[in-house]
């Protein structure tokens, strides 16, 4: 089993990413293991290929082993379903409930589910203001930027593995930021972008840096009910704040105790890095050193989105080019990551998606 470091394309500036040769994923011993956790640390995205027929189960096993106390789905089971705004996206497959499938299109049989349609998620259904119709086969958006996590009562997974199973194959498209900036970048349709949270914190003023190992963000209760009325801004890093948000009165009871404040960096278990990571929808509040809660929800996505957005320039994401038969394991305490693009009714995908709340809360930039 080899790790190669990913190499960049031209115009790319990103360090992050590997592809690792030679590893039999059905059988993982443990110096194997020990091995992919190093690069999966070192690297933030490990990418393993012509892994098509790898099962269900094993890429659950795999996915656990990062975290081998934990059994239970990262979402765990939404109270309130049907208003989430992740309630379209995801089917579970019955006999491996860990893992779930999102995709594109109809499929009359897959894993012991019969006839589902999967949707993949449109940036017109959440943007505030979309691509127009007639450009949006040509060009997409960052879907939204955001950690694998329910943010409430459950704690953020430590990894996540994604799967393609079947991948429709089509023109590149442009992905356009659309954030007065001019900003914009070739993907292929459906491509998983993902930025190193890492560099987003190296990029920081020394005074910001400061600010960001000394605050914590505080989330809101049952978050994904929460925002279903907001919508995004253009390059999917947060939401515009238009008063959307669900008062507390029409959410599910809320339990005060799980209501998650996290540090707003978060240290890698193996090389010590500060990642700036925080979901950018999500967030509520903001718990400053002194005590100062900055409660102002337009001020704090404001500041959120100002420390966040250098790290999500065009030379920084890593738009993966999907293959059938690639699985990608990601660090999710170390990387933001969206979907991008559309599909035609016509054009199939099916990924497999595995990752499992975490068994202790993200290391804080103290922690030893």
């Amino acid at each position: 089993m080899t790790v190669h470091k990913l190499q960049p394309p031209t115009g790319s500036a990103i360090d992050f990413g590997a592809e690792i040769r030679g590893a039999d994923l059905e059988n993982v011993s443990e110096s194997d293991f020990e091995t992919i956790r190093k690069a999966l640390y070192e690297n933030s995205v490990i990418l393993f290929k012509n892994q098509q027929s790898l099962s269900p189960r094993a890429q659950y096993e795999l996915t656990r082993m990062f975290d081998p106390s934990m059994q239970s789905y990262g979402h765990g089971k939404t109270l309130d379903a049907k208003r989430s705004i992740l309630h379209p996206d995801l089917k579970t497959i019955p006999h491996q409930p860990q893992v779930q499938v999102i995709g594109n299109g109809q499929v009359d049989s897959f894993e012991g589910l019969k006839d589902i349609t999967l949707k993949h998620p449109h940036h017109k259904t959440f943007h505030k203001h979309p691509i127009s119709t007639e450009d949006d086969r040509d060009n997409t958006r960052f879907y939204r930027w955001h950690i694998d996590a329910a943010l409430y009562d459950l704690e953020p997974p430590r990894v996540t593995s994604l799967m393609a199973v079947k991948v429709p194959k089509t023109e590149l498209q442009t992905l356009r930021y659309d954030d007065n900036t001019g900003d914009k970048l070739q993907v292929s349709r459906g491509s998983t972008a993902f930025v190193s949270s890492y560099k987003t914190y190296d990029l920081l003023s020394e005074e910001d840096k400061q600010f960001a190992r000394t605050t914590k963000v505080q989330y809101a209760p049952h978050p994904y009910i929460w925002m279903s009325g907001a919508r995004s801004l253009s390059d999917g890093l947060g939401l515009v704040s238009d008063d959307l948000e669900l008062p507390t009165s029409s959410l599910p009871p809320i339990d005060d105790s799980k209501i998650k404040v996290l540090p707003m960096c978060w240290k890698n278990p193996v090389t010590g890095q500060l990642a700036l990571q925080v979901h950018p929808s999500a967030v509520q509040k903001l718990i400053l050193a002194d005590g100062t809660v900055i409660d102002d929800l337009k001020e704090v996505r404001g500041i959120v989105h100002r420390l966040q957005r250098p790290g999500i320039a065009p030379e920084l994401v890593y738009a993966i080019d999907w293959e059938e038969g690639d699985i990608a394991i990601f660090n999710n305490h170390g990387v933001l990551h969206t979907v991008t693009g559309s599909f035609l009714p016509e054009e199939v995908r099916i990924f497999r998606q595995c990752n499992m709340a975490a068994s202790a809360p993200p290391m804080g930039p103290d922690a030893e």
